[in-house]
């Protein structure tokens, strides 16, 4: 679609032929429950289709409760933001000068470690860690006292790896700073102020409104409710918001520059910066926001998911634009990957570059071959006929330590775009990144795929 295309659109916004592609997609990919909102043209559109539960089905709307998994860490990273404003954090302060007792694997880490390593992916250590700490008020305490445990994999600063342990760090100095728990100074610095009155952490605080339960269809089964729902307490900096489509768009106006002036625009325009190179869906990361340049722009994002849950939300700041999607089973990941798409293609005119594949012989193909580990997943590539495959084997324990393995992923063909850079080709895994970087004697050490780094092992 031309620039024409997208300033007709901006005249007389057609949301009805959204609310279609998000319907064809549900069906198409078998999503009972979706939720989204728009801002566009000086329009706010909001639509609910489907249903909560596929056992007890009630109609979602614009107010129906959802999980929306890792989008909480740009929260977390707006009410650090907010008491950096006060006075009472500093980015690149050492953590340790809020929390004394710190330790970690590394003690040349720690010693370094600052707020803005957190809120930059740069920390070094594992990727992902769900320890469930109990669910008292201690509980974010004790997380972080077992993060000793977490091996320390590249260097303080120095690479950009998703990492969720570190914002339930930076969750546990909001404790200590404002003698809040995380939940009450969050709802103090961020959600009551927006007026996002629906929003909460609990199981408790969720079942006296409309909420969703999350779904799974496993090895060729039918489509299951995911009974397991609640997040474990010190996991919630990372990823425990549980929240509607008319309390995100008013989220979604902050950070466009609208709505209560809860941060000043110096500091909106500094998370939306790139503080460092990024890997998985984005160019580079903020603070905490994922930034991608599209032809046509950049735009700011984030995504989240937890037990049967995938949530979807984007900006384009120059342009005024805002989406936010909800669904309630796994395959949203796939539907929020679309319809984002064809949002940003319809309403802006922004599409993805083209990617030119780079044709490598087997010899050099061999050097990538191997076995890859990260905390809850492996990836095993070899060279089969001049392709690079990957099998992906995930494990159990996403997002608690009960939760089953995700279903198995068939084997899938990579190609190279760039040196050390592949992308996956073929589904269920289209479009998934695969970075390789190298030790100090040129050898691939680690591959950061889909965001996460993984240690390659010898084979």
């Amino acid at each position: 679609m031309g620039s024409s295309d997208a300033e007709r659109s901006a005249d007389r916004p057609d949301f009805a032929l959204f609310d279609e592609a998000l319907a064809a997609a549900m069906e198409r990919l078998g999503v009972p429950g979706a939720a989204a909102g728009l801002i566009y043209g000086g329009s706010e559109h909001v639509v609910g289709l489907g249903v909560t539960s596929i056992e007890h089905p009630l109609p979602v709307d614009g107010d129906t409760l959802f999980q929306v998994g890792s989008i909480t860490k740009t929260v977390t990273g707006t009410a650090v933001m907010r008491l950096v404003e006060l006075g009472l954090l500093e980015l690149d302060a050492p953590v340790r000068t809020y929390l004394p007792e710190l330790r970690l694997a590394d003690e040349g880490t720690v010693a370094r470690l600052t707020l803005r390593h957190l809120l930059t992916h740069t920390a070094g250590w594992q990727s992902d860690y769900f320890y469930n700490a109990g669910s008292d008020a201690d509980a974010l305490a004790r997380y972080v006292a077992r993060m000793s445990e977490l091996p320390q994999l590249t260097p303080v600063g120095t690479v950009w790896a998703y990492n969720s342990p570190g914002l339930s760090l930076a969750g546990r100095v909001i404790e200590v700073v404002t003698g809040q728990s995380y939940e009450a100074a969050i709802r103090e610095l961020v959600l009551a102020p927006l007026g996002m009155a629906r929003s909460c952490f609990t199981a408790e605080e969720a079942i006296t409104h409309r909420v969703v339960a999350g779904h799974y269809a496993r090895g060729g089964e039918a489509l299951a409710v995911v009974h397991a729902w609640a997040i474990p307490r010190a996991l919630r900096p990372s990823g425990g918001l549980v929240t509607t489509v008319h309390d995100m768009l008013r989220y979604l106006r902050l950070h466009l520059g609208g709505g209560p002036r809860l941060l000043a625009p110096e500091s909106l325009a500094l998370m939306q910066a790139a503080q460092v190179q990024a890997g998985g869906k984005a160019d580079a990361c903020g603070l905490t926001w994922m930034l991608k340049d599209l032809d046509g722009g950049r735009i700011v994002r984030h995504g989240g998911g937890t037990s049967g849950q995938w949530s979807e939300c984007l900006l384009a700041p120059e342009r005024g634009f805002g989406l936010i999607l909800l669904t309630n089973a796994e395959a949203g990941e796939a539907l929020n990957d679309e319809t984002s798409r064809w949002a940003l293609r319809r309403y802006l005119g922004m599409e993805e570059p083209a990617l030119t594949p780079l044709s490598l012989p087997e010899s050099e193909l061999a050097a990538y071959a191997g076995r890859y580990e990260a905390a809850f997943a492996t990836v095993d590539l070899s060279v089969h006929d001049g392709e690079l495959i990957a099998q992906v084997t995930y494990r159990s324990g996403f997002p608690t330590k009960d939760s089953p393995p995700p279903p198995l992923v068939p084997p899938v063909r990579c190609t190279f775009y760039r040196p050390d850079r592949m992308v996956v080709t073929e589904p269920p895994l289209q479009g998934y990144r695969g970075e390789f970087l190298r030790g100090v004697q040129g050898e691939v050490e680690w591959m950061r795929f889909n965001g996460r780094i993984y240690v390659k092992r010898e084979t």
